[in-house]
């Protein structure tokens, strides 16, 4: 397999050979992480955005963005303008500090988790051993910020849209670890780079979606749902109730929750590629393809392209699912909050918890296939 390049370790030992020490050289390097992942995580709403009215334009067949630059490319960065300069209005009898915060806490979790998101064999902000405990625990935090949210608008509709997305979250936050927790049995590690280096070696044949088809279905359900996207989308369904817990909110902190909702659809379409598309890999491994043009894998021209394809298969991979999301948003009507909450406790719960028996199971009988 691949090593890959190593983007730290490169940049350091540049820094170095220019007189600098290595402390000095790993200060550098720290921030650059999180600056990348900011401006990356960014540049992924404002496409989401972007495909999102030119996609729904084409679904009911009426024209898209296409004035504000070429092909409407820069109505997003305008919608972000107007929304940064717009009046923020507190109620004047809400709770100051929670209604701050609200926004806040649900947005944060959201970025944080990109820190475990691998594009790469070494291009990942940080390859920590608990990566998977670490995203699990941080999206448990997003239904406090709802509530919260809710609560100090002090507006009844606003409670109630908190109450219900914090049990929309709540309900489909469990069958979602169950599933992740099947992958992470598979592969003995909670690391998401052991996880995608588990499904490499032989190409589409060796992604898990092929061993695990349940488990994948019930992780883009829950998602679709934890992002509150159709048919799940009912916190703001202003036919019931408002907009729900957002109903008091405007100018910035109203555009943190959406923006908290388009990036964890990038955030969840990347982790399905990481956990069940095989990641960085391509369907045709890609020591074979060297073998085949007689080039070696250590070859830093080789590394050098592997790493920039690596980048640029994780990144379709969950366009593509983006890219779903958006289409069904169009086509499927919106459920309501009875069926959201039967299918999350009454399906998807025990299907997740026999799907994690049956691979425990599985595992034990052909550990070769299911990582034993």
């Amino acid at each position: 397999m691949n090593s890959g390049i190593d983007l730290q370790g490169t940049f350091i030992e540049s820094l170095m050979d220019l007189g600098l020490p290595a402390g000095t050289a790993k200060a550098i390097w720290m921030p650059l992480p999180m600056i990348l992942m900011l401006i990356g995580a960014t540049v992924g709403v404002l496409v989401c955005v972007w495909l999102e009215r030119k996609i729904s334009a084409s679904a009911q067949q009426r024209i898209g963005p296409e004035f504000i630059g070429p092909l409407g490319l820069l109505a997003p960065v305008a919608d972000g303008l107007k929304l940064v300069f717009k009046e923020d209005i507190v109620p004047a009898k809400a709770d100051q500090w929670l209604f701050t915060l609200g926004p806040i806490i649900v947005v944060l979790p959201v970025f944080l988790s990109y820190l475990i998101v691998p594009f790469g064999q070494n291009i990942v902000i940080t390859n920590v051993g608990t990566g998977i405990f670490l995203w699990i625990a941080l999206s448990s935090i997003q239904p406090i910020g709802l509530l919260m949210a809710g609560y100090a608008s002090n507006n009844k509709y606003s409670l109630l849209g908190g109450l219900r997305a914090a049990a929309q979250s709540i309900s489909y936050e469990i069958p979602l670890a169950l599933s992740v927790l099947a992958i992470v049995m598979m592969s003995n590690s909670l690391s998401t780079v052991d996880i995608v280096n588990q499904q490499s070696g032989y190409g589409i044949l060796g992604w898990n979606i092929w061993r695990q088809p349940v488990g994948f279905i019930i992780f883009w359900i829950a998602a679709l749902a934890e992002c509150e996207r159709m048919p799940f989308d009912l916190p703001e369904a202003e036919e019931e109730i408002v907009a729900g817990y957002q109903t008091e909110y405007s100018g910035m902190k109203f555009a943190l929750f959406y923006l908290s909702s388009y990036v964890n659809l990038v955030l969840s379409a990347l982790l399905v590629a990481v956990l069940y598309l095989g990641g960085w890999d391509f369907p045709i491994p890609i020591n074979i393809i060297a073998g085949w043009l007689g080039i070696s894998e250590a070859n830093p021209v080789l590394q050098v392209v592997t790493a920039s394809l690596g980048i640029v298969m994780t990144v379709i991979k969950a366009y593509f699912l983006v890219f779903t999301a958006i289409l069904l948003r169009w086509t499927v009507p919106r459920v309501r909050i009875d069926q959201l909450l039967d299918l999350g406790w009454k399906f998807l719960l025990p299907v997740g918890l026999v799907n994690l028996l049956l691979t425990a199971a599985l595992k034990l009988a052909f550990p070769i296939a299911f990582g034993g």
